[in-house]
């Protein structure tokens, strides 16, 4: 299991067979051409497990904490996009 995603990649590549929809491949490949197609496979299984472990960081951080409140959800947008307390730019 990979746990540690930016570790991850250094190990040997393995062959696997999955299946997807036509028109995924076909979306994908526009994109990225043939031989692009596990590249960004890759890319995506590695952000959809960054999204898993931060799931689970947050679950056990609610066991422990609580969910946070809309005022703490606020607050932390306003933080992170520079924002005052009425939504303008600070």
């Amino acid at each position: 299991m990979v746990d540690d995603i930016e570790t991850a990649g250094t190990d040997p590549t393995v062959s696997v067979s999955i299946s997807f929809h036509s028109s995924v491949i076909e979306s994908v490949r526009e994109r990225v051409g043939k031989r692009g197609v596990s590249p960004y496979v890759e890319a995506a299984v590695r952000r959809q497990i960054e999204r898993d472990n931060l799931a689970a960081l947050i679950g056990a951080n609610e066991e422990i904490h609580g969910p946070l409140t809309a005022a703490e959800i606020q607050a932390a947008r306003e933080e992170m996009h520079g924002l005052g307390s009425h939504g303008e730019v600070a």
